[in-house]
């Protein structure tokens, strides 16, 4: 068999897309990456220090290009847009972005039209349903980069409550990745144990403690922000990871923004749930057992996300 170059773009040079390069180069996950952004001087500045460090590690080919350097891309992934400012909710960034994403897709489907695309431009739930509305390739072939981070956030924390290594922590952050979110502790497993309601590893279960630790996820990109000014090393990751699944088609499970029909009495709205990842995009949708607090906040996030959607007429 032919072999084919593992090629990726990124549109939008900003921290976000930056982060996602160096990810993407310093985990080896493709060959040769195109960096797209407006300020084209950007773009091939951040091209060549990537590429200064080829004599330390990798032989990613990076470069900085037009749309049109984009054809040969099996993987775009999209941080264009306004990033979030201090104290703004990421649905307040949505008018803005959905301007960007208007002009992104009509480049898209002219020159890459069987690529997989990635969005991680905020508010992702949103802008990856209007780029599926927007653009003519299958919609399973546009997924959001969704709760993943927030996944790995809850995660983090659970593996520093239970003392173990957050890798081994199973469960999922579902729904927006924003305000609505909801952390599905019906999911959270740890050694196959379930934390809901009983002591696992020497540690009492406390609905009281989960819900605070829910809560600093939700809380934790706001604290990032004030901080350092925005978010961008932990998404940057993400991105990586995710892009990896689909190149190795891999069939890795990943909680990610996708397409709603019909699950859990939702339609026409992009939510994390778990999904099967691969070459074809999404392959699969888990619906999750959820109880019934569990489906109520979920189906209240798929509500608030379709209220944001009516608001720029999809």
């Amino acid at each position: 068999m032919e072999h084919r170059t593992r090629s990726v773009g990124i549109i939008g040079v900003g921290n976000v897309g930056v982060a996602g390069a160096y990810a993407l180069y310093l985990r080896e996950a493709c060959e040769e990456l195109v960096l797209v952004d407006m300020n084209k001087a950007r773009a091939e500045g951040e091209a060549l220090d990537l590429m200064h460090g080829q004599g330390l590690t990798g032989r990613m080919q990076v470069s900085a290009g037009e749309f049109s350097d984009l054809a040969r891309c099996q993987v775009i992934v999209v941080t264009a847009g306004v990033g979030q400012k201090s104290g703004e909710s990421r649905l307040e960034l949505l008018e803005n972005n959905a301007k960007v994403f208007k002009s992104i897709a009509v480049q898209l489907d002219r020159y890459a039209p069987s690529a997989i695309v990635v969005v991680a431009s905020n508010p992702v739930d949103v802008l990856t349903f209007m780029l599926q509305e927007l653009s003519q390739r299958p919609k399973h072939r546009i997924i959001g980069t969704g709760t993943m981070l927030d996944t790995s956030r809850l995660k983090t924390l659970l593996g520093e409550m239970y003392q173990v290594d957050p890798q081994s922590v199973h469960g999922y952050i579902l729904g927006e990745h924003g305000d609505s979110e909801l952390a599905a502790w019906s999911t959270v497993s740890i050694g196959g144990l379930a934390i809901q309601g009983q002591t696992v590893f020497g540690v009492s279960y406390s609905a009281c403690r989960l819900e605070e630790l829910a809560e600093s996820v939700k809380q934790a990109a706001y604290k990032i922000i004030e901080g350092k000014g925005y978010t961008n090393l932990a998404i940057g990751v993400v991105i990586a990871r995710l892009v990896e699944a689909i190149l190795d088609d891999s069939k890795t499970v990943l909680p990610v923004s996708v397409r709603l029909s019909g699950e859990y009495q939702l339609s026409n709205v992009a939510l994390s749930l778990p999904a099967c990842i691969g070459l074809k995009g999404v392959e699969k949708l888990i619906e999750l057992p959820l109880e019934s607090d569990e489906l109520a906040a979920l189906q209240k996030s798929g509500e608030t996300m379709r209220e944001s959607l009516s608001k720029i007429g999809f």
